[in-house]
């Protein structure tokens, strides 16, 4: 990374160097339309600039327009080395590499070589989409022609990144026949191995000055270090991790270990299709690759048997006749184990046929942990379940099991991640920043701290700049019922449906379940019909994520109801969101399989699993909703919050406490005339 030209004064140290890019008259103020220099964005920039210098880790809370993204861009370039960028989702990785990153880079005038890095299932594989393509199995005819809009992508694209094609949906059953992943990738053996997006762009990646990435491709990175796949990031001076709150549960993930009902189906289509082409005197592949592909699904029909109705989320304990799972297990560990010896005798013959011996193996041992759990008595289970702190290696888990109508997926999920997330931090020697708007509860860091597993880093606080108490109103509203009332969803639409009709739309109703999302934008449509006031509704569930969001930005007047996934990661600035709805304070369900093993085991450790953990998480994703409403300092609207716990259990005063200083009423009229005055002015 060097200099194009002198932007900064070179006799200062690079530490005033930060500083000054954010003064009035700064390489900010000259270089971005619109920059507005914040005391909090400078002196962020150089507690981010203090800790590069020193090798150590920042955790850093910077409130909703603080400014965070130049706020650690600035001082990780002039810093200069190697830069690794991770961030909580691939449009916000978009938005980094496509604008944030290039524009500070002209600003500071600086040439550096940048990489874009995604998972390797984002990516067109060329030679599986040759083989789909030659083998024209496809079972639909809108796979048949998502299939010829890859094939003309693949011909134009210099990445191969399918983001770039939106002709073929994110969700297209397609996707995973041209694309590749760990198990199936020839690597260096692959027929088209010289023209590969992936390792185009990991090469990219590792001649690059600055390289982005998102979590999951972090994680994974340092889930899989040891692997001999090599799906290694490359080596850095600085790792920088935005939207940092959701590292726990991304760790959670990539340090557990889940089996799909999908994944072996996947492997016993792969292995007929391959054995057939390459090795077809080989082994009698229909035969073998039936009889496993009825084992699977035999074990799937068993899961129903024993009362896993689709979409349950079951801890293994409390599947009561979880012993008749047993000769399921039994029968699919046999089928696994004589595909498995005809896929050995075959081994030489073909390259791709040769990997999926390992990867069966790695999919039988998944059986086999799931089949010993299922023999070992429930009360010895029970006992071991929660190892003690330095007792071993082994992480305290939680196995449960989730249903879907089709298929099922095992899991193991760790309850204390951040173990293994502050074992890999220890072994990377770079400094490590990690910041986020929500990262504290009534502004304490400990339960953050507690979770990441982080030990002596330095954490700090930056409040919004933003004058909230003349921005923004919060209504609580009077008379609500309580959360748990079976008509409290229709109440949550008839409570808002006066604000939403005063400020013309431009709302975002945000309920904590999905079942409540249904309820609410029914009794919406209705009340809309009886005031003869149409406004463009748009439910989750009936387009994607993405889908509904630019509708919503286009339409300028639309009703938009969601559940937690519409909750963060989203930025809309302006008129066309000045009403933020949110029905419940965002309690994880305390009979999800993890939480409820989590609180037992925080019991276990003699601590209070409300306070320490379910209160916070809460918090956290309460200040994320929250965030929604105001993103510019010059936004107007009304967060209303329809719980009124908040008002009348103790804890509420930590939560209120932890939300930013809005002017606060209890009556609809002050709320209504808010808005009438937003929508005049």
């Amino acid at each position: 990374m060097t200099p194009a030209s002198v932007a900064l004064r070179s006799g200062d140290s690079v530490r005033a160097q930060v500083i000054a890019a954010f003064a009035d008259d700064g390489a900010l103020a000259d270089g971005i339309t619109g920059f507005v220099a914040r005391t909090s964005q400078a002196d962020m920039a150089a507690a981010v600039y203090d800790t590069i210098d020193s090798g150590g880790t920042l955790i850093a809370e910077a409130g909703t327009g603080t400014g965070k993204t130049f706020a650690y861009l600035v001082p990780a370039l002039l810093a200069g080395g190697k830069v690794l960028l991770s961030t909580g989702t691939k449009p916000l990785q978009d938005q980094l590499f496509r604008k944030d990153l290039p524009a500070v880079l002209d600003a500071l005038r600086i040439n550096a070589a940048t990489a874009l890095l995604k998972g390797r299932a984002n990516y067109v594989c060329l030679h599986r989409m040759a083989r789909a393509e030659s083998e024209g199995l496809l079972p639909t005819r809108e796979d048949v022609g998502h299939l010829r809009s890859i094939v003309r992508f693949a011909a134009t694209t210099s990445t191969g990144d399918r983001a770039e094609l939106a002709a073929v949906p994110e969700n297209a059953a397609i996707w995973p026949m041209v694309t590749s992943t760990r198990d199936n990738c020839l690597g260096a053996e692959c027929p088209r191995f010289a023209e590969c997006f992936v390792y185009k762009a990991r090469r990219d990646a590792q001649a690059a000055d600055i390289v982005v990435v998102n979590h999951h491709l972090f994680m994974a990175d340092l889930a899989f270090r040891d692997d001999s796949i090599r799906d290694f990031l490359p080596t850095v001076n600085t790792v920088i991790l935005d939207e940092a709150h959701q590292l726990p549960s991304i760790a959670a993930d990539f340090f557990g270990a889940s089996l799909s009902l999908a994944q072996l189906l996947e492997a016993g289509r792969d292995a007929r299709a391959l054995g057939l082409a390459r090795a077809p005197d080989g082994a009698s592949w229909i035969t073998l690759t039936s009889q496993f592909e009825r084992a699977v699904r035999d074990l799937r029909l068993a899961l129903g048997a024993v009362g896993l109705a689709i979409g349950t989320r079951t801890p293994l304990e409390r599947i009561e006749r979880r012993s008749d799972l047993q000769p399921a297990f039994d029968e699919l560990d046999a089928a696994c184990a004589e595909l498995g010896r005809a896929l050995e005798i075959n081994r030489g013959r073909d390259a791709e046929l040769d990997l999926l011996i390992p990867r069966l193996a790695d999919l039988r041992r998944g059986l086999s942990g799931w089949s010993g759990a299922l023999k070992t008595p429930a009360s010895d289970r029970n006992e071991n379940q929660f190892e003690e702190e330095g007792t071993g290696d082994a992480m305290p888990s939680v196995r449960w099991i989730s249903v879907s109508t089709h298929g099922a997926q095992f899991n193991e999920t760790p309850l204390r991640p951040g173990q293994a997330l502050a074992r890999a931090r220890e072994a990377q020697p770079q400094p490590w920043i990690l910041t986020s708007a929500t990262l504290t509860a009534a502004g304490r860091f400990d339960h953050y701290l507690t979770e990441v597993g982080i030990e002596d880093a330095l954490t700090a606080r930056w409040n919004s700049p933003f004058d909230f108490a003349t921005q923004a109103l919060l209504y609580l509203p009077q008379s609500m019922p309580s959360p748990y009332d079976i008509r409290f969803a229709q109440n949550v639409a008839e409570a808002a449906w006066p604000l939403v009709r005063a400020n013309g739309g431009r709302a975002f109703i945000l309920c904590t379940t999905l079942r409540a999302v249904d309820k609410v934008a029914e009794r919406l449509r209705q009340l809309m019909a009886l005031d003869d006031q149409p406004l463009p509704l748009l439910v989750q569930g009936a387009s994607t994520r993405r889908a509904l969001i630019e509708a919503f930005r286009s339409s300028g007047n639309a009703v938009l109801v969601g559940s937690i996934s519409f909750w963060e990661g989203i930025d809309i600035r302006g008129d066309a969101l000045s009403l933020v709805v949110i029905d419940k304070l965002p309690f994880a369900p305390p009979d999800d399989p993890v939480v409820e093993a989590k609180i037992r085991y925080l019991r276990k450790m003699e601590r209070n699993p409300f306070n320490e953990y379910q209160l916070p998480e809460a918090i956290i994703l309460m200040k994320q909703g929250v965030g929604r409403l105001i993103r510019d300092e010059t936004d107007r609207g009304v967060l209303m919050i329809l719980d009124e716990r908040v008002l009348t259990k103790p804890y509420g005063k930590t939560v209120l406490a932890s939300l930013p200083p809005f002017a606060r009423t209890r009556s609809e009229a002050e709320a209504v005339e808010f808005l009438t005055r937003r929508r005049a002015g």
